[in-house]
């Protein structure tokens, strides 16, 4: 599996379809709220499979949130979500972010946690789904 950081308008059909299914169908977030008009200003990231097909996505805004970061069904628990954020906290440190932020579904907080992400406040709701803000301090190493 590779991950790659795509412009939203090479990526579209790719980051639509994961995104629909994973949290249009299964978790009927409302697809105003998905699709928030933010994408094209964000940095994308997909993971595609070893025949180039999409199994995962994220994305950063210019403000250093981090979001929308769905994974088929299919490759859950197998690091793709791991990968892709990975990926996109290392390309806020090469954008001198100091720190990165999320809001975390609450069933994912452990998720994030492994991935040294800190709770940062209560929890809230999002589109219906409980969440809590989560932030990350980028270190140079």
């Amino acid at each position: 599996m590779k991950v790659t950081i795509r412009p939203f308008r090479e990526a579209e059909s790719d980051i639509r379809f994961i995104r629909d299914i994973v949290f249009g169908q299964e978790q009927n977030v409302a697809r105003e709220v998905d699709w928030d008009g933010k994408d094209s200003q964000s940095i994308q990231v997909v993971a595609t499979d070893d025949d180039d097909n999409p199994v995962g996505t994220g994305r950063m805004q210019r403000d250093g949130k981090i979001g929308r970061l769905a994974v088929l069904d299919s490759w859950r628990g197998q690091g793709t979500g791991q990968k892709l954020l990975r990926v996109l906290v290392e390309t806020a440190e090469k954008e001198d972010f100091q720190e990165v932020f999320l809001h975390a579904q609450v069933h994912a907080i452990s998720f994030y946690e492994k991935c040294r992400f800190h709770k940062d406040g209560e929890e809230f709701l999002e589109a219906g789904i409980p969440h809590v803000k989560m932030t990350r301090n980028i270190s140079k190493i």
